[in-house]
């Protein structure tokens, strides 16, 4: 049997064959903890950064609020959760009346709505104390319990809890979104008019009707021509105002970066009718509604801004396809457009109007109406302590391609509330903003059924038509001033002058018009004067008196027939575009009359002072029965074209009479205006009389440009210096008398207001 020996213990001296054989190599010396992190650091710092980016991305992953952030490590997009469209019966909304309220039986057809977040601001004072205008102040969770202002309706969170409307679920409790109350609220109570307002601005002159259109119905409104921005760029969709207002380097929030660089004024505007602008945007001197990238760039340390904006720039309208930034702090809503007055509330509160404003716009095409941007409207104060430029983050990312969409947007719903339903539902599909705003806009338009409000009816829109442009005739001529401004921290120190340009333009616009001026009295210290005043901008100016003088090139003419001259005059410049009579105590503010058709008859048909119709029966003066019999005389012979339109013009038994210290005849009724005088022969046919029942006979009167209708007429007997009522925003003044060098340099000083150049003359 094998029997396995136990193991022998090696002497000491003796080294086994192991370590024999390593005895060949160095020996291994004792690793510390740095050694052995140096010799590992490059895969320590492998593996943390490997660790660290799964832990990101899983963490981007899983966290609901980060999804754009993932966007930039997955390529596959998270896909949104689907917008489900609300449906509403329109034809079954039960009416919300006002029962909770202590106004419940009040009712105005103006309203102001503003949000107070403190105590009664001195400017919202001041808008208690416009007449007409009833004010309604909406409460939030900021403004102070026992808010209250004589002449006000205040309407705290709880009083607005209790009027019933769905939009209420909706809102936040913190912020001016909830205006949206006091609008319901407002046409709940009877209003026609709603002025968006906010308690920092003043009214300038504190009357809201010197500036905007308050009543569309009007003929004067509906027969006015506004400017119009022309549609002949075809990529134009929006656009800066404030360069038509004289600030070109001034941009309105919500306008995208990408076309502040657009300062070039129109090359030509074109005309549109009045009575459609539902929707009424002012402008605000002081601090504009700019936003914070203008906010921060151009403020000069703790310097307050005061902005000022042409008060003389004709208002100016937006043609369908083209967009301008709107805002809740300034803006006029007729009822035709009270729908557009619901303020998103998924976006931030600096965007929420703006989207509001582009969004309305392209649904205002919808139902005819338009745009319209007035000059100043209100001031308001520099107080702005911080600027929130992330309040905005919606706006600089995303309004440009907003307005993009919007202007290629089509919808084939055939009832407007289900045009806006179906435009809100889009929005919120693309991104604009969320589900919220779908839900609050059927929440609104539910609202504004039970309110009582009907919804306008829809018309054929102009967008898919092509765009031809304008022909010369109907092409219309701006040149917009410029005003003192901001250019990154860096005021300009005086305005850059344009008065040169202006009196080339004027004299291009006149150039080939003849002036015929009657002067009463002498003419020897004001004939000269008179041809330096007026000859810079006209063809010539031909002057008429009781006497002639050779020496100044004077004719004689009898005052109460000098229309009858006037067919020499005509016959001595027969290649002239028109002719534009004068009486010598009238002020022709020629500034003013840029925007007058040269096509068309002037007169001043629509100041009553000046024109009047006398009733013919048996209590008549002398006088008047010796005219009508002329008149009736002379009408009866006229050719029937002239016999129609003049019977048409006129009421039987009746006597018009205009003082006709101003009116102008253009090419085309010369013929009719020589004929005419022709008629007359020898009836002695006074002035006054003889003028309106030509114009009367050679067109209808309802097509004569009214350019002269604003003119400021005063009777002759007036006490009252000139210089006291007279205005250089107007197209003429009268009366005003100059007999002497004196007069003339009174006269333009004040004229200067418009023509700086008449300075150099004094």
């Amino acid at each position: 049997m094998l029997v396995q020996n136990p193991p022998t213990t090696p002497k000491p001296h003796q080294k086994s064959s192991q370590t024999h054989l390593a005895d060949n190599f160095p020996r291994p010396k004792p690793i510390t903890l740095p050694k052995w992190v140096s010799i590992n650091l490059f895969k320590i710092t492998t593996f943390s950064i490997l660790t660290l980016t799964i832990a990101a991305l899983f963490f981007l992953h899983s966290s609901s609020d980060s999804s754009s952030t993932f966007l930039c490590f997955n390529s596959r997009p998270k896909k949104r959760s689907p917008v489900e469209l609300p449906k509403i019966s329109f034809k079954s909304i039960k009416p919300i009346s006002d029962k909770s309220s202590v106004y419940a039986s009040f009712r105005s057809e103006r309203w102001i709505v503003v949000s107070v977040s403190d105590y009664p601001s001195d400017s919202l004072q001041k808008l208690v104390k416009i007449r007409g205008w009833q004010v309604l102040a909406i409460g939030n969770s900021k403004t102070p319990s026992d808010w209250k202002l004589k002449g006000v309706i205040f309407l705290s969170l709880e009083e607005q809890a209790n009027l019933g409307f769905r939009v209420l679920d909706h809102l936040p409790y913190d912020s001016y979104l909830r205006k949206s109350v006091g609008y319901l609220f407002s046409i709940q109570h009877g209003a026609k008019l709603i002025f968006d307002a906010d308690d920092r601005g003043e009214v300038i002159g504190g009357d809201l009707g010197k500036h905007f259109d308050l009543k569309l119905s009007n003929v004067d409104v509906m027969q006015e021509r506004i400017l119009q921005y022309n549609r002949q760029n075809v990529n134009r969709s929006v656009l800066n105002p404030y360069v038509h207002f004289g600030q070109r380097s001034v941009w309105p929030r919500g306008l995208p970066l990408e076309n502040v660089g657009e300062v070039a004024h129109e090359e030509y505007y074109t005309e549109v009718f009045g009575g459609m602008q539902y929707i009424q945007q002012g402008i605000s001197n002081g601090l504009p509604d700019v936003d914070s990238v203008f906010y921060f760039t151009r403020k000069l340390d703790s310097e307050a801004f005061d902005i000022r904006f042409d008060e003389h720039a004709p208002k100016v309208s937006l043609p369908q396809g083209i967009m301008a930034p709107l805002n809740s702090f300034n803006t006029l809503f007729h009822s035709n457009a009270f729908w557009a007055l619901m303020l998103p509330v998924s976006v931030s509160s600096m965007a929420s109007d703006v989207l509001r404003g582009y969004w309305a716009q392209r649904l205002l095409w919808e139902v005819g109406g338009h745009v319209v941007v007035y000059p100043p409207t209100v001031h308001r104060d520099d107080k702005i302590e911080a600027y929130p430029f992330v309040e905005e983050k919606d706006l600089h990312v995303n309004v440009g391609r907003l307005i993009t969409f919007l202007a290629s947007w089509r919808s084939n719903k055939h009832l407007f509330f289900k045009k806006i339903l179906d435009l809100s539902y889009s929005m919120a599909v693309e991104g604009f903003w969320t589900e919220k705003d779908l839900k609050f806009t059927a929440a609104w338009l539910e609202d504004l059924l039970s309110v009582g409000y009907i919804q306008p009816k829809l018309k054929a829109i102009e967008l898919d038509r092509p765009r031809s442009a304008a022909n010369h005739a109907d092409r219309r001529e701006f040149f917009p001033q410029k005003l003192p401004s901001v250019h990154l921290g860096v005021k300009e120190s005086e305005t850059v002058n344009y008065e040169i340009g202006s009196l080339v333009r004027w004299k291009k616009n006149f150039g080939n018009v003849v002036l015929i001026m009657y002067v009463d009295g002498p003419v020897e210290g004001t004939a000269l004067k008179w041809r330096l005043l007026y000859g810079r901008i006209f063809k010539t100016v031909v002057i008429l008196s009781g006497k002639a003088n050779a020496d100044l090139s004077v004719e004689q003419a009898p005052k109460d027939q000098v229309y009858k001259y006037l067919p020499k005059i005509f016959n001595s410049f027969t290649s002239s575009d028109g002719f534009l009579f004068l009486q010598g105590d009238t002020i022709l503010n020629y500034w003013n009359l840029m925007q007058a058709d040269k096509s068309k008859l002037w007169i001043t048909n629509k100041v009553s002072q000046s024109w009047t119709t006398l009733s013919i029966n048996g209590d008549n003066s002398e006088w008047n029965s010796k005219q009508a019999d002329m008149v009736k005389k002379v009408v009866s012979s006229m050719p029937v074209h002239l016999q129609v339109s003049y019977k048409e013009n006129s009421k039987e038994k009746s006597l018009t009479v205009c003082s006709s210290e101003v009116f102008y005849i253009p090419r085309l009724f010369v013929g009719d205006f020589v004929d005419l005088v022709g008629l007359v022969d020898n009836f002695g046919i006074h002035h006054t009389v003889a003028v309106p029942m030509f114009f009367m006979a050679m067109d209808s009167a309802l097509k004569f440009d009214s350019v002269l209708s604003k003119m400021i007429y005063k009777p002759k007997e007036t006490t009252d210096k000139p210089s006291n009522f007279y205005s250089a925003q107007v197209p003429a003044v009268h009366p005003w008398t100059v007999s002497n060098e004196a007069d003339f340099m009174e006269l333009m000083r004040v004229m200067a207001a418009g023509d700086p150049l008449l300075m150099d003359l004094v």
